[in-house]
């Protein structure tokens, strides 16, 4: 058992500190979420709702975001339709969890690491931001397309883009580099 144990001693680690980061990350924003009212949207999905409309604006569509009523999502209207609703699970934070885990999990440099976590955490938010105004106008023009867009496309893009910064920091950053 210990020749295994030595054996895969770095794969052992990075599971363990993936899964540490991530648990404690998790953990950390359920608590930011459970200081929210179940019927309230949180101030991370709100900013992003806020983005998303300043980017709409920005090339003047009709775009217009409201709370929900009574109900912890936020409203899009586009050409005074709604496509979609933007609840906390659109803020992309899950995502910037997951890439920050596996970032110090193959942790190089500290001033690197936490530059490539900034720049990649802030690159994931813009992403989520264009994701969403672009199925705003996509479902408003092909509602039927719902499940392609938004179900398989979208993730696709938002967790290839995620896979392709992991591959650059394990072969450009981290302390497994060569």
């Amino acid at each position: 058992m210990k020749k295994y144990l030595v054996q895969f001693k770095p794969f052992l680690i990075f599971i363990g500190t993936f899964f540490s980061a991530y648990i404690l990350l998790t953990l950390l924003y359920k608590l930011y979420l459970n200081s929210y009212s179940p019927i309230d949207v949180d101030a991370i999905t709100n900013v992003v709702g806020r983005n998303v409309e300043q980017l709409m604006h920005f090339f003047n569509l009709d775009i217009r975001i409201e709370k929900g009523f009574a109900a912890p999502y936020l409203l899009v209207f586009y050409n005074g339709e709604i496509p979609i609703r933007i609840v906390e699970g659109c803020n992309a934070v899950s995502v910037i969890i997951l890439f920050v885990s596996f970032v110090i999990a193959f942790s190089g440099k500290l001033k690197t690491t936490l530059y490539f976590i900034l720049f990649g955490a802030f690159f994931i938010y813009v992403l989520n931001v264009i994701r969403i105004a672009l199925l705003a106008v996509l479902l408003f023009h092909f509602p039927d397309k719902s499940h392609i867009l938004h179900g398989v496309l979208f993730p696709l893009i938002i967790y290839g883009l995620v896979f392709i910064l992991w591959i650059i920091w394990v072969n450009k950053f981290s302390k497994y580099a060569k």
